[in-house]
């Protein structure tokens, strides 16, 4: 069958082309891709084509699908599949398969599985191992938004606590403790800041700090004080660019004993120093954030280390288990990635805003393969309203939602902008 689809030939080369897809054989799946967010981690396969190590040699000949965080609907069913999935249900996928020690992952390797794509083929080493997951909610775009919340939840999941001399950790952040998230009011911060204060296992204080006032009034916005106080969490934002000594100011906030668990949302030695100063005993540093450098070192009070237990570590992805945990909790309404989403569009900007993405301002960056748009802010597009009726109908349907992505939306758009 045709499939359309923005496809890597090398470094630098996103093409948006028709092609065919083969057949499906019984082991496989063929799904209808209706969403796809954009993820860093796809500029950078991007940028370094068959040097990076998810990238096979031999894209210039084979291309590969773009985008690994996308969900759909399922068309057509291999044989081998016919009694556990249904012809019309909704799906996502975990990419992190590493089937038999490879990196291989669709959005990265394969040439007719990706989220960049009107139509996909899932391979049957995804649905053996139980990584094509079902979707019981309603809006695509948070579905597809699983996999990053999964990277958010794995991370609060692999903390860790230590008492005194009995040499067992105690995993996951410390419940009723003291919990930093630093430079953590971007896209990635907010899905942190939302599923912490609603989680089942939940710190005392959550602080969000960050350098970006316009970044923390979003965040403030949708991520209120009075939502956190509810569920029992006392929320603190903090720019610490108006602080004269960040360090002491945040200490101040926990009686001077630290924090339990600090979160470092990016790659940047600074923070990682303030995370580290600001520490409590047993306290937990998680470098969450990837850096692109290979060689990225930063300073460690190793005093601290010996002394009072101190310890980091860092996490990267998340498992199948915590990608159906994010499903499962987006599904009941208790948590709603949406907050992470900024800019939406259709199939014929993924070049563009894949190549660029660093210098695109904003958080998480929605594809809908299925629909002609320009990739559009959804915090400000009256320019497009004036001129066009749909722009100002989905206008409207945004502003009750406080300008966040909502399932009416979704459905305004694949109703109205269809190619």
């Amino acid at each position: 069958m045709k499939a359309r689809a923005a496809r890597l030939y090398g470094a630098n080369d996103i093409r948006v082309e028709d092609f065919e897809l083969p057949e499906i054989s019984d082991k496989e799946i063929l799904i209808k891709v209706v969403s796809n967010s954009i993820c860093m981690s796809t500029y950078k396969a991007a940028i370094l084509g068959k040097d990076h190590k998810r990238v096979p040699e031999t894209i210039s000949e084979k291309p590969i699908i773009t985008g690994h965080e996308f969900a759909g609907e399922i068309v057509e069913i291999g044989d081998m599949w016919k009694e556990k999935y249904d012809v019309g249900e909704k799906v996502t996928i975990q990419p992190a398969l590493y089937y038999q020690g490879t990196p291989h992952a669709p959005g990265y390797s394969y040439e007719f599985c990706g989220g960049n794509t009107t139509y996909c083929i899932i391979p049957w080493e995804f649905i053996e191992f139980g990584c094509l997951l079902k979707y019981d909610g309603e809006s695509y775009s948070n579905a597809s938004l699983a996999e990053p919340m999964s990277c958010i939840i794995g991370a609060y999941h692999a903390n860790y606590h230590m008492e005194a001399y009995t040499y067992q950790h105690l995993m996951g952040i410390k419940e009723g403790g003291n919990l930093a998230l630093l430079a953590a009011a971007g896209p990635m911060g907010l899905g942190a800041i939302d599923y912490i204060i609603h989680s089942d296992r939940r710190p005392g204080r959550v602080v969000v700090v960050d350098i970006n006032e316009e970044r923390l009034a979003t965040a403030k916005k949708v991520l209120t004080v009075e939502e956190a106080a509810k569920n029992g969490v006392e929320l603190a934002y903090i720019n610490s660019n108006e602080l004269d000594d960040p360090v002491a100011y945040l200490m101040d906030l926990t009686e001077g004993t630290g924090f339990d668990d600090a979160y470092v949302y990016a790659p940047v030695k600074s923070v990682i120093a303030l995370a580290d100063d600001i520490l409590g005993k047993d306290g937990c540093l998680n470098f969450f954030a990837g850096p692109t450098d290979s060689k990225f070192k930063a300073e460690f009070n190793f005093y601290n280390v010996h002394y009072i237990g101190t310890h980091v570590i860092g996490t990267t992805g998340g498992s199948t288990n915590d990608m159906r945990e994010s499903l499962n909790l987006t599904a009941k309404d208790v948590i709603n990635p949406a907050v992470m989403i900024t800019h939406v569009g259709g199939l014929e900007v993924v070049p563009e805003t894949v190549l660029n993405l660093p210098k695109i301002p904003g958080g998480k960056k929605l594809i809908y393969p299925h629909i002609e748009m320009p990739l559009i802010d959804i915090r400000d597009f009256s320019d497009l309203a004036a001129e066009d009726a749909r722009y100002k109908e989905l206008e409207s349907i945004l502003d009750k939602s406080n300008r966040i992505w909502s399932l009416e939306a979704e459905k305004f758009v694949l109703e109205n902008f269809g190619r």
